[in-house]
C-alpha cells in the first residue's frame, strides 16, 4: 500500500501518516527500488489502533503505547493503559461521592442570612458546633469567611453560612472533612444544587464515553497484536 491508500480510510493527508511513522506510531515502512514507502496490512491497523487509543487516552498518550509497542516494550504499553484505567476509576470514584453527598443533604432550606454577617461564636451557635470547628472547616478548605477590614474578624455571609450548613449535615453522616471539602467545592463551581445535578449528569455520561472508548481503543491494540505476533 502507498500512503496514501492508509490515509484515504481516516480522512487524513498521505504526509500524516509519514508523519506517524517517523514519530514511531508506525513500524517502518520497506522502501521499494525507487524509494517510496511500502506500507501493509499491520501498517493500516497499527494506524486504527493508534486512532482509536487517541479518543480515550489523548495524542500524547496514545504515542507513547504505540511507540512501546512497536519496540516491543509491551510492559511500558501495558502500564500506559493500566494508567489510564485507574485515573478514570479514581474520577468515577469521585462522582459518586460527590452524588452520594448531595443525595444526603435535607431538602429544606436553611433559614437565610439577614442583616450583618455572622460571627463565629453567632455562626457556631447557628450550627450548634464550637468555634473551633468552624476555624478547623475553614483551614480545610471549606469554609471562606470574608475578615473585618478593621478588627480583622472572621465574618460569614450568605455563602460561608450555607457552606457551613453543608458541612455540618455531611459530618453528621459520617464524611471525612477532604470529602466535605471536595463537595462543597463542586457545588460552589457548579453553581448549586440544581446546577450541581446536572453537572453529575453530564460528568456520568463522559465517563461512559471515555469508558467506550478506552474499550474501543483496546480492541484495535489487541488485533494489532495479533498480527505483530502472527
Amino acid at each position: 500500500m502507498r500512503p496514501i491508500d492508509l490515509a484515504r480510510e481516516h480522512g487524513m493527508s498521505a504526509q500524516a501518516v509519514r508523519n506517524y511513522e517517523e514519530a514511531g506510531i508506525l513500524p517502518q515502512a520497506e522502501r521499494g527500488e525507487t524509494g517510496y514507502r511500502r506500507y501493509t496490512s499491520l501498517h493500516a491497523q497499527a494506524l486504527r489502533a493508534f486512532l482509536a487509543l487517541r479518543g480515550g487516552h489523548g495524542h500524547q498518550q496514545a504515542t507513547e503505547i504505540m511507540r512501546a509497542t512497536n519496540s516491543g516494550d509491551l510492559e511500558a504499553a501495558y502500564r500506559l493503559i493500566d494508567a489510564a484505567h485507574v485515573a478514570l476509576l479514581a474520577e468515577r470514584d469521585t462522582r459518586t461521592e460527590v452524588a452520594t453527598a448531595l443525595a444526603s443533604l435535607s431538602t429544606a432550606t436553611p433559614a437565610p442570612v439577614r442583616g450583618r454577617p455572622l460571627t463565629v461564636g453567632e455562626l457556631a451557635h447557628r450550627l450548634d458546633v464550637h468555634p473551633a470547628t468552624l476555624r478547623t472547616w475553614e483551614t480545610e478548605g471549606i469554609l471562606h469567611p470574608e475578615r473585618d477590614r478593621v478588627t480583622g474578624y472572621r465574618q460569614y455571609g450568605p455563602d460561608p453560612v450555607w457552606d457551613a450548613e453543608i458541612a455540618r449535615q455531611l459530618r453528621r453522616g459520617g464524611y471525612p472533612l477532604s470529602k466535605v471539602a471536595r463537595f462543597v467545592r463542586s457545588l460552589r463551581e457548579a453553581g448549586g444544587a440544581d446546577a450541581l445535578s446536572t453537572f453529575l449528569a453530564s460528568w456520568q455520561d463522559r465517563l461512559t464515553t471515555r469508558s467506550r472508548t478506552l474499550l474501543a481503543g483496546a480492541a484495535q491494540l489487541d488485533a494489532y497484536l495479533t498480527q505483530l505476533q502472527g
